[in-house]
């Protein structure tokens, strides 16, 4: 075994890259690119981090989009332990926040079977950063004391059973990955009578290409086709939707119509 091999120190970092935009990620974040030796990105983040990394690190792309896997977490997993046993330090840069439905915590579980230690650097997770980024609070004093984040789709492929309960709830309630779901989340909605809630559908959020869409539950699939808003998307439902501007500017034309 060469000197190279023995002076190895095998160590992973699960890093959270954010939302999208770049410049949202963390100073803790950045010094554990720079010191790279092998980055594992997902498709949900922004290539433009790997700047960071040293030239001579290995960049390794591992997909990870919904209905599009590059890599199953099994091989991602595996790579991740082949490439620190071999090369040292390995980032595995993740979208958003690694541990909020990003499976952090079982690339975090399998490093340590092989004994690997792992440090975890959050990120600022897309269910309150995009929306505080639209100027939508998940919380505002009178009008939601809580906030829901749910999955819209689960690994059996049915909508969350979790929708149910916070659809009946007065809690703000932010569905990642659900654009595909969003006609049953609809139904589920107007279910429990809240056809008027204010909802917004934001597509790329904190990207230079985001879009968003807002009004009520009612009227949001309507809304969604007409502006052909494509995943990644993110969904907000709640009364703290209605403080965004152009909800304002949609009451007064709903007025003027009446």
């Amino acid at each position: 075994m060469s000197d190279q091999k023995l002076n190895i120190e095998s160590r992973i970092t699960l890093l959270g890259a954010g939302p999208g935009d770049p410049d949202l990620l963390t100073l803790k974040g950045v010094k554990a690119l720079q010191t790279a030796d092998v980055v594992l990105y997902d498709a949900l983040t922004n290539e433009a981090l790997l700047e960071y990394a040293p030239a001579e690190a290995i960049k390794v792309y591992v997909g990870k989009r919904s209905g599009e896997h590059s890599y199953p977490q099994d091989t991602i997993n595996k790579l991740m332990i082949d490439y620190a046993l071999n090369y040292g330090h390995v980032v595995r840069l993740k979208g958003g926040d690694p541990f909020v439905f990003g499976r952090g915590y079982e690339e975090l579980d399998y490093a340590a079977s092989y004994s690997i230690p792992v440090s975890v650097i959050p990120g600022i997770s897309s269910s309150i950063g995009v929306p505080g980024l639209q100027q939508i609070p998940v919380t505002h004093r009178g009008m939601s004391e809580s906030f829901w984040v749910i999955t819209g789709t689960t690994t059996s492929g049915e909508v969350s059973a979790d929708i149910y309960q916070a659809a009946q709830s007065n809690a703000t309630v932010v569905v990642l990955m659900g654009l595909k779901k969003l006609p049953k989340i609809v139904e589920i909605f107007k279910a429990a009578g809240k056809h008027n809630l204010p909802t917004a559908v934001v597509q790329n959020g904190s990207a230079e290409d985001e879009r968003l869409v807002v009004g009520v539950v009612e009227t949001i699939e309507h809304l969604v086709l007409q502006e052909n808003i494509k995943a990644p998307a993110l969904l907000i439902f709640g009364e703290v939707v209605s403080l965004h501007p152009s909800f304002k500017e949609l009451i007064k034309q709903y007025a003027s119509i009446a």
